[in-house]
């Protein structure tokens, strides 16, 4: 039985800026220095133009960019080349990985088990950095997760209490796990271990650029956790809203504390995080610059992988009235939205790079039309982020699992089936309709 997160919850700063591809970015000049992202009402801006978000998820961007033996850099600089020329312009990628007990935490992390830096990793995320910025890029770095794929908070706590929970153990079925380390937010202790790291990283120079991270127009927004919940059972949320609230609230301050130029993001689902209390996924978007939303059908029970024929029409209109849902929250709090995560699986749920993708092919067209709407009429909705980018990596197992010691990175967590959501560099028609979706960006 496949366990996995989402079906168990139903150069330097001056010559970077001189060759900057101005094309890359919307509503930037050609060869002009890139300016920062910023906000007005619902609308994303980077000097003084619309900036309309077209991109990817690639997690594992500082693990290919470490001069480790985990690192790959000329892999790195092959997929950035196929991602700009595809003409996207932000890339969501992690920024913190925590060793720890959590068995499908992958390693190595950029803190180790005792708490201590993994230097050589930090550097490979340096690295990446430089590059996303030298092709006129931008990405969303994201402090921690909810999730163990990458240690996260559950490890944070564990560091603290002494005791974990893994995901996907039978003697805890969920919510066991979500309300577990959704109590993460009321340990100052592990808050503290948080915060630091936070801090670390917003004060951090870039080893490669020279460039204070503070400084780099090349980051979107510091994000504060992939996918951060209140809870997984209504009793936990409840329970937890308050604690949930505060750790927004300070995690944020702390930041512009440390960072006047960049916009902070929460990286919440939206009301799938808050069992469809969209309350309090307003209210956790107060104290940050734009919201968020994932949005999973196949990982929801919206559909069906062994029939996404006969599923998808119902699946789809649960899709829009998500999109809907959420729109219509970013337009009370006048603040922009981005679909910064979506995924489907490829026909018949097959995880082989050979299989056709008909349904994801109208799975990725319905997001891109309300997207392109919303640009079209000056909507909230300010882009959107695919999950995610597979490249030229194939799985290296006939399983399609994720071994340790595996070096091909997908965007498919290590946790999950390698070829279940991500896009491969042969997906001929998925490439072309993000191609087609990133030139009406320009237009």
């Amino acid at each position: 039985m496949r366990i996995d997160r989402r079906s168990l919850m139903a150069g330097s700063a001056a010559g970077l800026a001189s060759i900057w591809l101005g094309g890359c970015a919307t509503g930037a000049a050609e060869g002009a220095a890139p300016a920062f992202i910023t906000r007005r009402g619902q609308q994303l801006l980077r000097g003084g133009a619309p900036f309309r978000v077209v991109g990817a998820n690639m997690w594992y961007a500082a693990w290919l960019g470490a001069d480790a033996e985990y690192g790959n850099r000329p892999r790195l600089l092959r997929e950035l080349d196929r991602l700009a020329k595809l003409g996207l312009n932000n890339l969501r990628i992690m920024a913190a990985a925590e060793e720890g007990p959590l068995k499908n935490a992958i390693k190595p992390g950029m803190t180790r088990a005792d708490g201590s830096t993994n230097t050589p990793l930090l550097e490979g995320l340096d690295f990446a950095m430089a590059e996303i910025a030298r092709r006129g890029m931008t990405a969303v770095l994201v402090l921690s997760n909810f999730w163990e794929w990458s240690g996260g908070l559950q490890t944070l706590l564990a560091r603290v209490t002494g005791s974990h929970m893994d995901m996907g153990d039978p003697a805890h079925p969920w919510p066991a796990f979500a309300d577990s380390t959704a109590q993460f937010y009321a340990n100052r202790e592990a808050v503290e271990l948080y915060h630091a790291h936070l801090t670390s990283l917003v004060s951090r120079t870039n080893t490669v650029t020279g460039l204070p991270y503070a400084d780099d127009p090349a980051i979107m927004s510091w994000q504060l956790a992939n996918e951060p919940r209140p809870g997984g059972s209504d009793a936990a949320i409840a329970a937890n809203r308050e604690s949930y609230l505060r750790w927004i609230s300070e995690s944020a301050a702390l930041i512009r504390s440390l960072d006047a130029n960049h916009l902070v993001s929460l990286g919440q689902e939206g009301t799938q995080a808050t069992n469809g209390d969209a309350v309090l996924v307003a209210d956790a978007h107060n104290e940050v610059d734009y919201l968020t939303a994932h949005i999973w059908p196949l990982n929801w029970g919206w559909v069906k992988g062994d029939d996404l024929p006969g599923t998808w029409p119902d699946g789809r209109a649960k899709v829009v009235d998500y999109l809907t849902t959420h729109a219509d929250i970013a337009r009370t709090l006048d603040k922009p939205l981005v679909i910064e995560e979506f995924g489907f699986p490829r026909d018949r749920e097959s995880y082989d790079p050979a299989a056709s993708t008909d349904f994801r092919q109208l799975y990725y067209q319905t997001i891109y039309d309300a997207v392109e709407e919303s640009w079209a009429n000056d909507g909230p909705v300010q882009g959107s982020n695919f999950w995610a980018w597979n490249g030229e990596a194939r799985a290296a197992h006939p399983d399609y699992a994720f071994r340790d010691g595996d070096l091909a990175y997908m965007g498919d967590p290590p946790h999950e089936p390698q070829g279940w959501y991500g896009l491969f560099d042969t997906d001929a028609a998925m490439l072309q309709a993000v191609r087609a979706h990133a030139a009406k960006a320009k237009g």
